[in-house]
């Protein structure tokens, strides 16, 4: 019995997940800088009596493990990434990274909502001065972590940079981005509600804030949780990606893109699978090459025969 060489007609679904990026880094450094700054407010807090430092150390405590899950869908994709075990690699832990921090987040402020209510309802005394030292303390550890996150971005971008610009990219890194861009927002708005408070008696600044910040928030949550959730249920790809391929395919002879599929099986890595009706279609091989610069990285091509006129 004949025996074929199947080598060079395959290839690995790691599609570059094996390499460590410098997203996954940046994120570990900000863990490390919140869960430092963590203890030093908690630790100071109980050694003070301030309620306030407890509470934003607590506060840092709940961010720190959202991150936390950031490194750990980073590690599991690098090490999973050539694992038979999943179809298409394991670019989808990063889109459930995304997924999870997004949860967080929307409950993060749906806590925020209920505190900042009980205190709109129910004022209590503030020692502002203290509080002022803490929200600004908090800000330049989130001006850090923000610089860091959207370094290792960047770099994101260029590692698969092309026609992709168009995806949300990294879901895990925009999750990760967003705990600490949400945890600044909340830290300017604390600062300003604080000095109104101090200097003009506006106390129920202060909650009324907190309530801006949570309705914020959770429109970031929902719009990372829509991004993240289309691409773990294989939602069909960008519009104009379908269309440049349909372009392409349809300049080659009478052929018609019959059936498309695209999907994402990574942060801006697609694959797709195409059905291709012709009166005389060309070998498969030619239609790839008419896709080869959008860098799918998995793609099937069906070619059928239409011999009615119609076709």
């Amino acid at each position: 019995m004949h025996k074929h060489n199947l080598a060079e007609h395959q290839h690995d679904h790691s599609f570059g997940m094996d390499r460590r990026r410098r997203a996954e880094s940046r994120t570990l450094i900000v863990v490390v800088l919140t869960v430092v700054t963590m203890v030093i407010e908690i630790t100071a807090g109980l050694a003070f009596g301030s309620m306030a430092l407890l509470a934003d150390g607590i506060h840092m405590a709940s961010h720190a493990a959202a991150l936390g899950i950031g490194v750990v869908v980073y590690v599991l994709a690098r090490r999973l990434a050539g694992s038979p075990r999943f179809s298409f690699g394991s670019g989808k832990f990063n889109a459930l990274g995304g997924y999870s921090s997004a949860l967080l987040l929307a409950a993060f402020a749906l806590i925020m909502a209920y505190e900042s209510t009980a205190r709109l309802l129910v004022p209590i005394p503030i020692r502002f001065d203290f509080a002022i030292v803490v929200a600004v303390v908090g800000l330049i550890v989130n001006g850090v972590s923000i610089v860091l996150l959207n370094a290792g971005h960047e770099d994101h971008d260029h590692d698969h940079g092309h026609a992709h610009d168009h995806a949300h990219g990294d879901h895990n890194l925009r999750g990760a981005f967003l705990h600490v861009v949400a945890d600044a927002m909340t830290s300017v708005l604390a600062i300003v509600a604080l000095v109104f408070g101090k200097y003009m008696g506006l106390i129920w600044l202060d909650p009324v804030m907190g309530l801006v910040g949570a309705a914020v928030i959770l429109w970031w949550s929902a719009g990372l949780i829509r991004a993240s959730s289309g691409v773990l249920l294989d939602r069909q790809g960008p519009a104009a990606l379908c269309d440049e391929i349909r372009r392409r395919i349809e300049t080659v002879d009478d052929s018609t893109v019959a059936d498309l599929h695209l999907w994402s099986v990574g942060p801006n890595i697609f694959a797709a699978e195409l059905i291709i009706v012709s009166h005389a279609p060309a070998p498969a091989e030619a239609y790839r090459e008419q896709l080869k610069d959008l860098k799918l990285a998995h793609l099937v091509v069906e070619t059928r025969v239409c011999p009615g006129a119609a076709c």
